[in-house]
């Protein structure tokens, strides 16, 4: 990997320097030509912007009136032509109204916008497009619609907002990430998760610690015809963000403020009380057996709520300021944010510090310099009260004496004398967790001509994360002697890409290509250490007497790029769009290190034929498109045979396989083909239809292998899969008046992910995340890359109140049986991920008031509740609290009754609580997002321009028939991977002491000065 690193690659940024270099040179042969002209001819200079946001308008088209003379302006909406001042200019650009002006030097143009919506650029790979030029399918969101949610981090505020798009939010614990899917599971064996790119710079699956309130817009590419200029990475999706840029003219301050609380959303849970749960050990049919010390019925009186204990309300707050100013040459933008919340669940506080700042300089005509600078810093005070124990402690158990004072773990006071008491615990243990991050941009155009221009994007990163746990010896911690344990990882990260583009007119064919190289590699390193028997109150791992574990690692990774791009139209009525990318990676051999990608898409703006005379339909684009995007395995070094020197015989250190190698291993590669409409009709409506069909092939799969040697699996490419899916959105003003607007949002989304086939000799591959030590899902061909396999529960047997399995007799039909272990297996047709999900909402404005509501919804996946496996045991777990009977649910007392719970039993010999579809739930739901409602007051002072006053509430309510706490379940977190990015996943089943979602309700103040 080095070796390839360092010649291969290393080699290819020698190819750079030229084109580093050459700017000047150009740049003397551009000016002489210029002097050559101006010699000859006047040349007008001038720039055209949008009359509304004052945004430069790109590649509009200027002409001198009667002539052929004809010029496009660049990436800052600026342009140079041959013309006489006072001679007539005509400009045009699709989405906005003609305009014709005469010619003055260092003109502004400004332009209305025909279409809001379609004059809009949308930043996507490596370039802008306006949308009305765009032939693949996306979704853009502005900084409004994407921080009406108050959360730290941006994956949670993407829940419902992107047709195709399904987000598994953070758990209600302050600073959680989400887990993200991109029209469905395109890989079996690696991560889900769309590759971010920031500000030009590719930074990986993990968008970071950005500060939401940075971002200016957010784009979703989702099909090949936008992802494939990003190659092997685009194969879950790209996510395209664009931070505040500097901008011209006065100083602006912008400041806002939110203020709130936080409370948790139980669902459907409760737990019994100290009657309840007396009742259900009493009712136990060998209640006898029952040997707890203080079992009497006195124990109905004792009723200590452990969930209060552990919760209160919490407290939020998020504080952010933004200041914009500078002139033509030089402007600059800087953005300071604090957001801080106290957790629902007691002790555990988040606080996240953010700056960032971008200059905009312009010293001559022919350059642009844009560096920046961003930082953050996050602090985790973690003394939370256990989640896991305010579910399961027992009500009879209280951590206070008769006196108030805190009893010991283990207390013989206790029913359950074996249980730790946390909130002795908390009283000297803790955790601590830090994370700095640092990136620094320098990027730069250079205008060699006023139609070809050469940009560089540069990049470094750098973050780390400090971690650190004290266990005091007077706890349980390190059984008594006490124990320190501290952690340090840092990732490094270089970007580099450099672009020559050139974009150029002929009469009514217009034409953009981009030729671009990118280098990009990054090094992370972890080392951790632990130590126990400590004197109580020292937390430092140098008086520790015992040094029990020193670990760390060292990976490195390396990528370059190479790749073009055409985009082409014809009176942009018929476009066309050209991606082509090769890629090489360190973590393939020899044999296959480099894979190249490819998209074709096209499309016909219907109305935009002079013969096409619909009066309802104001715009209609049909697209089409083609492509393919790759992966690479999660494993760093896959193409290696790897040793691990950890082994030992006898005390004589030693060397064993710890991996095989394949240095065929290849590039994972999904196909996609989609179709979509644009629509826009009655000056009202605006909608859009797609469709996708992706089919991966190559999957990358640790194929297991015998262990004979000591290895149980080898990197393999195997199989194939397919998603196929329809997406729409719609947008309709149903009144637009003076003083009253209403609007109304809607997408909705389709998925169905089925395997394909797999590897030679094998018709199913038993594999899954496991539920209590059972396998849990199954790769199967026909059926969904996320099946369930599990028993099947037959319910309860109305006779005897036994519980009851479906098995398989000899002659293959489905039978009854009492007995867990022969009931078998089956695959079943249900899916961790919704078949349908989408979200809608409505706003309305009136004069200076405005209301906004968000709705979403999903459908048809299920969710293993093994919260219930503990928590509704039918008497297997007497060492924890269970939950209280819910509405319908019915145990079996007597015969002929027709139960949902079999008869209880101590330590339930019926393993009716063990894996099976009795706890498989539907996670269908609706829900109410978000609900705001603000105040714009109308000022007449020369010191406060704008005022803004707001309420709101998030997640108030949600309808669904799951049992749990939330059917959105929080998303996996899987920690950070070996490149040092955090690693979030689709969770398929509720965890023991689940952290619940939160309800939020805020108050919140913007001003600009």
């Amino acid at each position: 990997m080095k070796a390839m690193r360092k010649s291969n690659l290393g080699r290819s940024l020698l190819l750079v320097v030229p084109l580093v270099c050459c700017p000047y040179t150009a740049h003397k042969a551009y000016a002489t030509q210029t002097v050559t002209i101006q010699a000859q001819a006047s040349v007008i200079k001038g720039k055209v912007i949008d009359s509304r946001t004052g945004e430069p308008v790109i590649s509009a088209s200027v002409t001198v009136s009667g002539t052929k003379k004809i010029a496009l302006t660049n990436i800052d909406g600026e342009f140079s032509i041959d013309a006489k001042a006072g001679e007539e200019l005509v400009i045009t650009s699709l989405g906005y109204e003609k305009t014709t002006v005469r010619a003055e030097n260092n003109m502004t143009v400004s332009m209305v916008s025909s279409s809001t919506m379609l004059s809009e650029t949308v930043v996507v790979g490596y370039s802008t497009q306006k949308r009305n030029s765009l032939t693949g399918s996306l979704q853009s969101i502005d900084n409004k619609e994407l921080t009406n949610i108050t959360t730290a981090n941006v994956t949670n505020m993407l829940t419902g907002k992107v047709p195709g798009m399904n987000v598994m939010p953070g758990s209600g614990k302050p600073g959680s990430f989400g887990a993200i899917i991109v029209r469905g599971k395109s890989t079996i064996n690696g991560s889900t998760a769309p590759l971010w790119v920031i500000d030009g710079v590719i930074v990986g699956k993990d968008p970071g610690d950005i500060n939401p309130n940075d971002i200016e817009t957010l784009t979703v590419l989702k099909d090949a015809a936008s992802t494939a200029i990003y190659g092997s990475q685009g194969a879950n999706g790209v996510i395209v963000v664009t931070t505040k840029g500097a901008k011209s003219g006065k100083t602006s301050i912008t400041f806002s403020a939110k203020m709130g609380v936080s409370t948790l959303n139980n669902g459907k849970v409760k737990m019994m009380d100290g009657a309840e749960l007396y009742d259900y050990y009493k009712s136990f049919t060998n209640a006898a057996e029952i040997a707890f010390p203080r079992w009497n019925d006195k124990l109905r009186d004792s009723n200590f709520d452990w969930w209060k204990l552990a919760t209160h309300t919490g407290n939020v707050q998020n504080y952010d300021l933004t200041i914009n100013s500078g002139g033509e040459k030089l402007s600059a933008v800087f953005t300071g944010g604090v957001y801080k919340e106290d957790g629902a669940v007691r002790g555990y506080d988040f606080t996240r510090y953010n700056t960032m700042m971008k200059l905009n300089f312009k010293p001559y005509s022919w350059i642009a310099i844009r560096p920046s600078f961003n930082g953050s810093k996050g602090v985790i005070d973690d003394r939370q009260r256990s989640t896991y124990s305010m579910y399961s402690m027992l009500p009879w158990d209280s951590p206070y004496d008769e006196t108030g004072k805190i009893v010991g773990n283990r207390s013989s006071s206790w029913v359950n004398s074996n249980s730790t008491n946390y909130l002795y615990e908390l009283q000297y243990n803790w955790s601590k967790y830090d994370s700095y991050a640092f990136n620094g941009n320098f990027d730069f155009d250079i205008y060699l001509t006023d139609w070809l221009t050469f940009s560089s994007v540069n990049s470094y990163r750098w973050s780390t994360h400090l971690d650190k746990s004290y266990s005091d010896p007077r706890t349980s911690g390190a059984e008594g002697k006490g124990r320190v344990s501290e952690s340090t990882s840092t990732n490094t990260r270089r970007y580099t890409n450099q672009l020559l583009k050139a974009t150029r007119s002929f009469g009514d064919y217009h034409g953009f290509l981009m030729l671009g190289y990118e280098f990009n590699d990054g090094e992370y390193r972890y080392h951790s250490s632990d130590g126990t028997g400590l004197v109580p109150g020292f937390a430092q791992l140098d008086i520790t007497s015992t040094p029990e574990a020193v670990g760390g690692n060292k990976y490195e990774w390396a990528v370059q790029s190479f790749f073009a791009n055409l985009n082409a139209d014809y009176a942009n009525k018929y476009l066309l769009q050209l991606s082509l990318r090769t890629d090489g990676a360190s973590n393939f051999g020899s044999d296959a290190a480099y894979g190249t990608f490819f998209s074709v898409s096209g499309g016909w703006v219907a109305t935009a034929e002079k013969w096409f005379k619909v009066p309802c339909i104001d715009y209609l684009k049909v697209r089409a498109s083609f492509g393919s995007v790759g992966s690479r395995p999660n494993s760093l070094y896959p193409q290696y045979g790897l040793y691990s020197l950890r082994a030992s015989y006898n005390e004589v250190p030693g060397a064993v396989i710890a991996q095989l190698a394949n240095k065929k291993l290849t590039w994972e590669k999904s196909y996609t083909t989609g179709v979509g409409i644009d629509l826009n009709m009655f000056k009202r409506l605006r909608m859009t239809f797609d469709f996708y069909s992706k089919r991966t092939s190559n999957l990358l799969f640790a194929v297991p292998i015998s262990g004979v040697i000591g290895v149980t699996s080898i990197w393999q490419n195997i199989g194939e899969l397919t998603n196929t899916g329809f997406e729409t959105t719609l947008s309709a003003d149903i009144i637009k008046s003076k003083d009253l607007t209403w609007t109304v949002d809607a997408n909705l989304s389709t998925n169905s992910n089925k395997i394909k086939k797999l590897y030679s000799g094998r018709d199913q591959i038993i594999e899954g995340d496991g539920i209590a030590g059972s396998t849990n899902t199954l790769l199967r061909p026909g059926l969904s890359a996320d099946t369930y396999y599990l028993r099947e529960w037959a319910g309860v047997d109305p006779e005897n109140g036994a519980p009851q399995w479906y098995t398989t007799d000899a002659n293959g039909n489905r039978v009854i049986t009492h007995n867990y272990a022969k009931a078998d297996q089956v695959a079943l047709d249900k899916r961790a991920t919704p078949s349908v999900f989408g979200s809608f909402s409505t706003t309305l404005t009136y004069k200076n008031f405005d209301f906004n509501a968000v709705f979403g919804y999903s459908m048809g996946a299920y969710i293993y509740n093994y919260s219930r496996q503990e928590y509704d045991s039918d008497g297997a777990y007497t060492d924890r609290n269970q939950f209280s009977l819910q509405k319908g649910w019915k145990r079996w007392a007597q015969k002929g009754d027709i139960a949902t719970h079999p008869v209880a039993a101590y330590n339930n010999p019926s393993n009716s609580n063990k894996a099976s579809t009795r706890y498989l739930e539907s996670s269908d739901f609706l829900k109410l997002r978000s609900i705001t409602l603000g105040y714009n007051f109308s000022l007449k002072s020369d010191i406060v321009k704008a005022l803004r006053v707001y309420i709101s509430g998030e997640n108030l309510f949600c309808i669904t028939n799951y049992s749990g706490v939330d059917p959105e379940l929080p998303a996996a977190d899987g920690g950070r991977n070996a490149s040092g990015e955090r690693s979030t996943a689709l969770s398929i089943s509720t965890g023991a002491g689940v952290y619940p979602s939160v309800r939020k309700f805020m108050l919140g103040v913007n001003v600009t000065f």
